[in-house]
Protein backbone atom coordinates (compact mmCIF):
# COMPACT_ATOMS: atom_id res chain seq x y z
CA UNK A 1 0.00 0.00 0.00
CA UNK A 2 2.53 2.58 0.81
CA UNK A 3 4.09 2.21 -3.03
CA UNK A 4 0.41 3.15 -4.23
CA UNK A 5 0.58 6.58 -1.48
CA UNK A 6 3.75 7.24 -3.38
CA UNK A 7 2.71 6.97 -6.88
CA UNK A 8 -0.27 9.06 -6.40
CA UNK A 9 1.95 11.79 -3.95
CA UNK A 10 3.89 12.05 -7.14
CA UNK A 11 1.40 12.42 -9.52
CA UNK A 12 -0.14 14.91 -7.40
CA UNK A 13 2.80 16.87 -7.73
CA UNK A 14 2.82 16.54 -11.36
CA UNK A 15 -0.41 18.15 -11.26
CA UNK A 16 0.20 21.18 -9.18
CA UNK A 17 3.09 21.31 -10.80
CA UNK A 18 1.98 21.86 -14.28
CA UNK A 19 -0.79 24.17 -12.58
CA UNK A 20 2.27 26.19 -11.09
CA UNK A 21 4.18 26.02 -14.92
CA UNK A 22 0.73 27.58 -16.56
CA UNK A 23 0.71 30.45 -14.16
CA UNK A 24 0.77 33.71 -16.56
CA UNK A 25 4.25 35.05 -14.18
CA UNK A 26 6.13 31.91 -14.87
CA UNK A 27 8.19 32.00 -17.91
CA UNK A 28 7.64 28.99 -20.33
CA UNK A 29 10.20 26.80 -20.76
CA UNK A 30 10.96 24.17 -23.12
CA UNK A 31 11.94 20.73 -22.08
CA UNK A 32 15.42 21.33 -22.83
CA UNK A 33 15.91 24.89 -21.07
CA UNK A 34 13.85 23.32 -18.00
CA UNK A 35 16.46 20.51 -18.31
CA UNK A 36 19.09 23.38 -18.52
CA UNK A 37 17.85 25.52 -15.95
CA UNK A 38 17.83 22.28 -13.47
CA UNK A 39 20.98 21.70 -13.99
CA UNK A 40 22.46 24.80 -12.96
CA UNK A 41 20.50 25.54 -9.93
CA UNK A 42 21.56 21.82 -9.02
CA UNK A 43 25.07 22.99 -9.20
CA UNK A 44 24.56 26.46 -8.06
CA UNK A 45 22.78 24.94 -4.96
CA UNK A 46 25.43 22.38 -4.06
CA UNK A 47 28.08 25.34 -4.26
CA UNK A 48 29.14 25.10 -7.68
CA UNK A 49 28.88 27.86 -9.63
CA UNK A 50 29.24 26.79 -13.95
CA UNK A 51 31.38 28.75 -15.99
CA UNK A 52 29.35 29.22 -20.11
CA UNK A 53 31.89 26.51 -21.10
CA UNK A 54 31.52 24.58 -18.39
CA UNK A 55 27.44 24.74 -19.31
CA UNK A 56 28.20 24.40 -22.91
CA UNK A 57 29.44 20.85 -21.98
CA UNK A 58 26.30 19.57 -20.37
CA UNK A 59 25.45 16.87 -22.34
CA UNK A 60 21.72 16.79 -20.80
CA UNK A 61 20.48 19.89 -22.33
CA UNK A 62 21.50 19.24 -25.91
CA UNK A 63 24.70 19.74 -28.20
CA UNK A 64 26.73 22.51 -27.17
CA UNK A 65 24.98 25.39 -29.88
CA UNK A 66 21.38 23.97 -28.42
CA UNK A 67 22.55 25.17 -25.17
CA UNK A 68 24.25 28.19 -26.10
CA UNK A 69 20.97 29.17 -27.23
CA UNK A 70 18.82 27.96 -25.07
CA UNK A 71 21.09 29.56 -22.13
CA UNK A 72 20.24 32.64 -24.50
CA UNK A 73 16.67 32.13 -23.35
CA UNK A 74 16.79 31.78 -20.11
CA UNK A 75 19.16 34.96 -20.20
CA UNK A 76 16.46 37.19 -21.42
CA UNK A 77 13.27 35.88 -19.45
CA UNK A 78 15.75 36.86 -16.47
CA UNK A 79 16.35 33.15 -15.22
CA UNK A 80 19.89 33.22 -15.37
CA UNK A 81 22.50 36.19 -15.18
CA UNK A 82 25.93 35.81 -16.88
CA UNK A 83 28.96 37.23 -14.68
CA UNK A 84 32.33 38.37 -15.04
CA UNK A 85 34.70 37.06 -12.49
CA UNK A 86 36.44 39.45 -11.21
CA UNK A 87 39.62 37.56 -11.14
CA UNK A 88 39.36 36.77 -14.72
CA UNK A 89 37.30 38.72 -16.53
CA UNK A 90 37.35 36.10 -19.87
CA UNK A 91 35.45 34.20 -17.52
CA UNK A 92 31.81 33.90 -17.06
CA UNK A 93 29.53 32.21 -14.91
CA UNK A 94 26.21 30.99 -15.12
CA UNK A 95 24.07 32.17 -12.19
CA UNK A 96 20.38 31.30 -11.24
CA UNK A 97 18.26 34.84 -10.59
CA UNK A 98 16.01 35.60 -8.29
CA UNK A 99 13.35 34.59 -10.73
CA UNK A 100 14.75 31.53 -10.73
CA UNK A 101 15.13 30.69 -7.90
CA UNK A 102 11.04 31.79 -6.68
CA UNK A 103 10.42 29.29 -9.65
CA UNK A 104 11.89 26.32 -7.94
CA UNK A 105 10.27 27.48 -4.39
CA UNK A 106 6.86 27.24 -6.14
CA UNK A 107 7.80 23.44 -7.10
CA UNK A 108 9.02 23.15 -3.80
CA UNK A 109 5.78 23.78 -2.02
CA UNK A 110 3.68 21.75 -4.74
CA UNK A 111 6.09 18.87 -3.40
CA UNK A 112 5.36 19.90 0.47
CA UNK A 113 1.59 20.03 -0.84
CA UNK A 114 1.76 16.42 -2.82
CA UNK A 115 3.25 14.60 0.50
CA UNK A 116 0.84 16.36 3.05
CA UNK A 117 -2.54 14.79 1.11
Amino acid sequence: MAKKQLVDAYFRFLNLAQAVQALPSVPKLDAAEERLLEALTAAWHAGRTLTVTETMALSAAGAPATVHRKLTRLKEQGLVSVDETSADLRIKTVVPTRKALAYFEQLAACLDEAKKR
